[in-house]
Formats: C-alpha cells, sequence, structure tokens
C-alpha cells in the first residue's frame, strides 16, 4: 500500500538553529500516531511543517503519492500559494489553542472553511456542520458562542471545525495542553473516536496512557531526530534506547494498563 503521507529528509531551520534534522517517515492510511518527546524535540515544527504553517527548510512532503512544491533542487522546494491552500484542504489541525472566531457561533465557526474555502452551498455545509457537533457531543451548543463554552467544548468545536474540511490527514498538536486536568477526558474521548473510525492522525500528546491505548504507532522524537519508534508496547514499556527511558521515567504518572481490545 501506498503512504497517504510521506516525509523524506526533513530539514526546519530557524536562522542558526536547526530544529528538524532529517526526519523520514511514512503514514499508512486509518493510522493513528503518538509523537511523543522533550520539550524542543521539533514535535511541534514537524506537525507545523506537514501543512506547510512553516515551510521546511530542505525534504519533501508527499501526500497520496503527490509530492508538495515544485523542485529548486538540492533538497529544496519551492511552495506556492496554491501549494498551501491544496495541503490545507487536505490537512488539518487543531491547535493547543482553539483559536474559534469569538463573534461566529459554534455552527458558523465549524461551517466558515467549508463555504469560503472548498465553496460548498451554505446549507449543505451546515448540515454538515450540525453533524460534526453532534459527532463531538455539542449539538446542543450550534448556536452558542465561544466565551460561553469550556475550554473542552472549544477544543471540541476546533476539532469539528477541522473536520468539516474533510482532510485526509489531522494533526493534533498538544490538543488538551492548554485545558483545566478535569476537560482534558472529553476532547481525549473525541479524539480516539476518530482513531476508532479509521481518521489517519497525527498525535502530540504528552498523555503517555492515551498514546498506549489510542495509538497504532508511537515515535520518539529527540534533537529533531526520530529516537524510536514502534508499537505502544514496544516504545512505552519496553523501550530500547535509554533516552526514551529517561524521558518516560519523568512521567511517573504513567502505568501500565490493560490495553483495550
Amino acid at each position: 500500500m501506498q503512504p497517504i503521507l510521506s516525509i523524506r529528509d526533513l530539514h526546519k531551520s530557524f536562522g542558526a538553529l536547526e530544529v528538524i534534522k532529517g526526519v523520514d517517515l511514512d503514514v499508512m492510511k486509518g493510522e493513528a500516531i503518538a509523537i511523543l518527546g522533550a520539550s524542543g524535540s521539533g514535535k511541534s515544527t514537524l506537525l507545523r511543517c506537514v501543512n506547510l504553517l512553516e515551510q521546511p527548510s530542505r525534504g519533501t512532503i508527499a501526500l497520496g503519492g503527490q509530492t508538495i512544491g515544485a523542485d529548486r533542487g538540492n533538497g529544496l522546494r519551492h511552495y506556492s500559494g496554491a501549494d498551501l491552500v491544496a495541503v490545507r484542504k487536505r490537512v488539518g489541525m487543531v491547535f493547543q489553542q482553539f483559536n474559534l472566531f469569538p463573534h461566529m457561533t459554534a455552527l458558523q465557526n465549524v461551517i466558515e472553511g467549508p463555504v469560503t474555502v472548498k465553496g460548498r452551498p451554505r446549507a449543505e455545509a451546515e448540515a454538515l456542520g450540525r453533524k460534526l457537533l453532534d459527532k463531538v457531543g455539542l449539538s446542543e451548543k450550534a448556536d452558542v458562542y465561544p466565551a460561553r463554552l469550556s475550554g473542552g467544548q472549544q477544543q471540541r468545536v476546533a476539532i469539528a471545525r477541522a473536520l468539516a474540511m474533510e482532510p485526509d490527514v489531522m494533526l493534533f498538536d498538544e490538543a488538551t495542553s492548554a485545558l483545566d486536568p478535569e476537560l482534558v477526558g472529553e476532547v481525549l474521548r473525541a479524539i480516539r473516536q476518530l482513531a476508532e473510525e479509521g481518521m489517519t492522525m497525527l498525535i502530540v500528546t504528552h498523555e503517555l496512557g492515551f498514546a498506549y491505548h489510542v495509538a497504532d504507532r508511537v515515535i520518539f522524537l529527540h534533537q529533531g531526530l526520530i529516537h524510536e519508534q514502534g508499537s505502544p508496547q514496544e516504545v512505552l514499556v519496553a523501550p530500547r534506547e535509554a533516552r526514551t527511558r529517561e524521558f518516560l521515567e519523568g512521567h511517573g504518572q504513567f502505568r501500565l494498563p490493560d490495553r483495550a481490545p
């Protein structure tokens, strides 16, 4: 099978600081991958390169077998405005902060992309938006403005908004890190439901128990490289690399659970 997302020799530098140092990664359709790593390891930068919020310094990204951007030689590529639009139609992203439009209701936030970017008729987009709000457990909040929603509810609206673009791949960048602890579970349940439905996902998270139960594969990033990867059992329970073990030992809240069937 051809990967739905293929990354080759990806580098990203900010001035003299090289954050991503040569990542190779194939993602298969329907695969949920958890990305772990210490602060500064390059997790968020990797996701932002995938949907071109940050343009890679070198390397290639291919979606559905089609390499994005124009070849400039020596591993360099040029990304046009059309490339950026095309990628963001196919790659949805949910951030730490919810970034909802405060002057729009939950439903209006969800349908804005399909209407303005994809040109869907408003009635059709509204039907899709209500279906997606129902999917994330917020059907009764369609006409509520973000200021009257909890953080967890706002993040679930943000998930519905990303899904409304009908992406091939979903990216989650620490989607629960800005939430109070009691609100984390409702967002994780929404993400887990997407995994169970076969959505292709890259999930940057510090929730190790969640990664153990939900991910098909776990990647540990260290100093801008994939330091270790494998099944949740291999990486989270029996890691091979000393740096991975050191990282996990710093997360004492993780205990080996019985893996869900």
